[in-house]
């Protein structure tokens, strides 16, 4: 197999190649269909604080979709030849494709029977891969944390690669959704996504009576915006990380009783869910596509902000 290893910040990813996985007990082999690329990854190479969630040297890539080549000992309900999307987080040995052990950036890789969902029958993919991380993550904000329900008032900030993900998943779930996005493009995104109005700052929508407000862009001030907005006994999502910290007023949270919630990540529950979802055809997001030897360059994609929606690299 071959694949695009991490050995440490300021230093590029390489191709290596090493001998292909064997399948331990609890794990199936994947012979990669479609591996994501994300904008954390481009983190990783750049700052140093990332090194600690890293055992390197790794292949990256934690958006994964495969096909089974092989099960371990233990594995039921999955056989070879199946297609399969992989949730990043839960394992029970407590690994991480892409971080921990050898991700989505080669042409094989493994991963834990608790992790599998499967793939529904006809779906490209890349959507697969990119349901992963982007897809189930924004499921995982607005639906399990936000606990959006029809008839809601939504807000949502920021329409990146989760972002647009997130505004299409509220609006199918029968919400109003409210978006806030400086950028242009974005903007006549959202609104083709189902939104009802999009505004530069999610204070403009002060008057609107936002029941959720979900913050995929994490600026600091957007978090504080976010609080000072949202409707009485309303619910903030913090999803976004371009900032470690936020000044919030505590008047606020406290005269509205507000709720203040972290989201991170997925469950597989929340991955077939989104999965479903982008079968039906209701979800139909933004995918780039390179090939496995345009890795590196996609990585410099993101890095300068190149990147309309999620780039996924396709094998086959």
């Amino acid at each position: 197999m071959k694949g695009w290893e991490f050995t440490g910040t300021h230093q590029p990813l390489k191709i290596v190649e090493k001998p292909d996985p064997k399948a331990k007990p609890g794990y199936v082999v994947l012979k990669t269909l479609a591996g994501g690329l994300c904008h954390s990854d481009v983190s990783a190479l750049d700052h140093e604080s990332w090194m600690p969630n890293f055992n390197v040297p790794v292949i990256m890539g934690h958006e994964v979709c495969g096909r089974i080549v092989e099960i371990g000992e233990g594995v039921e309900g999955y056989a070879v030849g199946d297609v399969v999307s992989v949730c990043p987080l839960y394992a029970k040995d407590g690994t991480t494709p892409g971080y921990t052990r050898d991700g989505g950036y080669g042409t094989m890789t493994t991963a834990p029977v608790e992790q599998l969902v499967k793939v529904p029958e006809g779906l490209a993919p890349a959507k697969a891969a990119a349901a992963t991380d982007a897809g189930a993550t924004s499921y995982h904000a607005v639906c399990t944390v936000g606990g959006v329900k029809p008839g809601m008032k939504v807000g949502i900030i920021g329409v990146g690669g989760l972002g647009q993900f997130a505004v299409r998943i509220a609006v199918v779930k029968g919400c109003e959704v409210y978006v806030a996005t400086r950028k242009k493009e974005a903007q006549e995104l959202a609104l083709s996504l189902g939104a009802k109005e999009v505004k530069a700052s999610i204070t403009e929508f002060a008057d609107k009576g936002l029941d959720v407000i979900i913050d995929f862009a994490g600026g600091g001030k957007t978090t504080g915006d976010a609080i000072n907005t949202v409707a009485q006994y309303g619910k903030v999502v913090i999803v976004g990380m371009a900032s470690d910290t936020a000044e919030i007023n505590t008047m606020s949270m406290i005269l509205k009783e507000l709720k203040f919630e972290g989201s991170q990540g997925s469950t597989t529950a929340d991955l077939k869910d989104c999965l479903d979802l982008l079968a039906s055809g209701e979800l139909d997001p933004v995918i780039n596509v390179c090939s496995f030897d345009e890795i590196g360059e996609g990585i410099e994609r993101l890095r300068r902000g190149e990147i309309k929606g999620r780039l996924v690299c396709v094998y086959e």
